[in-house]
């Protein structure tokens, strides 16, 4: 019988880190059948001579809780590559959910996460209580992309807890119903269980959100109804000390987020301290693939301070452009602009088809203000008016260096290239563009990857840390998840803001450009960077 679809010809990279080789790879039913040379034509041939075959990329960190009820393609990471999303991370997550608690849960993403909460309350049915009933109302949306779940910390404890979540120390008691709430919604589908020790994450009274402060015993015994299942434990603002402690007493795999100082060697010393830390436990980081942390232009925030500026603000953006234009206006503004942002770790991206992301320290905005002796708020408005309002520029909070970060990532086994946070501060960062960004950068340009084992990092080493064995590489036998790219060509493009959201709120998207097919469950999900609307992704619970 014919095969479904023949990827013929293409450089296939089989997600295993060994060799790429040439050949043809048949799909029958949603999975792998064949690889080799196909003789018989298929329904639908995919010709990928000179292209790259790999297993679709696996997106281990994001926020699509909320997007997934008004945009099932889950765009833009569907454009970059990523055939699985796990969602669910932070320990902020809508389920387990009180019906009177629904405002409260979806208040609290938008203060933590960026997402606003209009769009949270009108894009949702908010018909669950429990995380397996939130998982099958997620079934019914049919998204484009396989969906896995973890169940939040926040949510699980207010539930117990109610408003004595966000200070108090849990009881024995307290602490055994949140470990079979937890147990419960992994046996009806969660791959495990997210927390967030992370102090600045605030609800919207200002107090950091429930679980923060928690006894690491709580965290262990919670870890020990996710290690009885064989679930994942994932955590970000953990220390050392928490992290080693639920590993080691509760026996779980734990997934958390890490990053790299700017100092000279700050990279190859997180490295160190990383394999340090992980040795003798199923530890592993991930970490944004460049500088990130605040984006800012005409389009989207202004980081200034004044009168005139909140005028500014309240603009569209073809009032914005118009008011900078004015001399008038823009020398109020001149007058008045001040701004806290970190100049010396601020990067113009430019304007052109390609954003430029890897500008080295010593062409910071403060350096090409310096070459040009211009206030920054001349540099701002100059560049703004050129650009008729498009000019982004990029704080660097976080992986300020990026030859410290190419040291991380190059020194540790145990550091996974993604944080992409897809879904979430959705006004203020993108970095859904993390897999064509570790294609184009760090393999092709830097070359700190191998192409099979770059491909390794997004796809088969991401699919052991969720459990995932049916898919991550391309074999006979494994689910049809397949990306067909041109290396030479592959890049992300210019980030733009959109108003897709319900109610029309601002957000970022970016687009990419040469992905020739990517497919979900064996069918195109994205043809020639463009969706199709094939809706084949699955809700992949959790398998004991």
């Amino acid at each position: 019988m014919a095969h479904d679809i023949v990827i013929r010809g293409g450089n296939i990279v089989d997600g295993t880190g060994f060799d790429a080789f040439r050949g043809d790879i048949g799909l029958k039913d949603g999975r792998v059948a064949e690889i080799g040379k196909i003789a018989t034509r298929g329904k639908e041939e995919i010709d990928a001579d000179g292209l790259t075959v790999s297993p679709g990329f696996i997106d281990l960190h994001t926020h699509l809780d909320a997007q997934i009820g008004w945009d099932p393609d889950l765009t833009p990471i569907s454009w970059h590559g990523v055939t699985t999303a796990l969602m669910g991370n932070c320990g902020v997550t809508f389920a387990p959910c009180k019906p009177k608690d629904r405002e409260f849960l979806a208040a609290m993403m938008e203060s933590v996460e960026d997402i606003p909460r209009q769009a949270i309350m009108t894009g949702l049915p908010w018909t669950w209580e429990s995380y397996g009933d939130y998982l099958s109302t997620v079934e019914t949306m049919k998204p484009g992309l396989n969906i896995a779940g973890l169940v939040g910390h926040s949510a699980v404890r207010y539930y117990v807890m109610g408003d004595r979540s966000f200070s108090e120390q849990a009881s024995e008691t307290e602490i055994k119903q949140m470990a079979d709430i937890v147990g419960k919604a992994i046996e009806a589908g969660a791959i495990g269980f997210s927390t967030n020790r992370f102090a600045p994450h605030k609800a919207p009274d200002g107090r950091s959100i429930p679980g923060t402060f928690a006894d690491p015993s709580e965290l262990v015994e919670i870890g020990k109804a996710v290690a009885a299942r064989n679930g994942l434990m994932q955590a970000v603002g953990a220390t050392g000390d928490v992290l080693k402690a639920i590993a080691d007493r509760s026996g779980s795999r734990v997934l958390f987020s890490y990053g790299v100082g700017s100092e000279r060697g700050a990279g190859l010393k997180s490295a160190e301290g990383l394999d340090k830390l992980a040795e003798g436990r199923d530890l592993t980081a991930i970490c944004q693939v460049k500088g990130t942390g605040f984006m800012f232009g005409l389009q989207c925030s202004l980081p200034f301070r004044g009168e005139t500026w909140d005028k500014v603000r309240s603009l569209d953006l073809a009032g914005r452009v118009a008011a900078v234009t004015d001399p008038v206006t823009a020398k109020k503004l001149i007058s008045e602009g001040e701004t806290r942002v970190p100049l010396e770790h601020t990067y113009y991206i430019g304007d052109g088809e390609m954003p430029n992301l890897t500008e080295p320290r010593n062409r910071s905005v403060r350096d090409l203000m310096a070459a040009r002796n211009e206030g920054f708020v001349e540099f701002f408005l100059r560049l703004s008016r050129e650009t008729n309002g498009r000019a982004l520029f990029n704080y660097r909070l976080f992986c300020q260096d990026m030859d410290e970060l190419g040291d991380l990532f190059k020194n540790s086994k145990h550091v996974l290239p993604s944080l992409g946070d897809a879904g979430a501060h959705v006004s203020q960062i993108i970095d859904a563009d993390w897999a064509t960004f570790v294609l184009k950068y760090w393999i092709k340009e830097r070359q700190i990857y191998s192409l099979p084992k770059g491909i390794q990092r997004m796809t088969s080493d991401a699919a052991r840390v969720m459990g995932l064995k049916d898919r991550g590489t391309l074999k006979v036998g494994q689910r049809a998840d397949v990306n067909v790219f041109d290396l030479d060509r592959v890049t992300q493009l210019q980030p733009e803001i959109v108003h897709k959201f319900p109610g029309g709120a601002p957000h970022f998207t970016q687009r990419a450009r040469g992905y020739k097919a990517t497919l979900v469950n064996g069918q195109v999900n994205v043809r020639d960077d463009q969706s199709t609307g094939a809706r084949a992704g699955m809700v992949l619970r959790h398998a004991q």
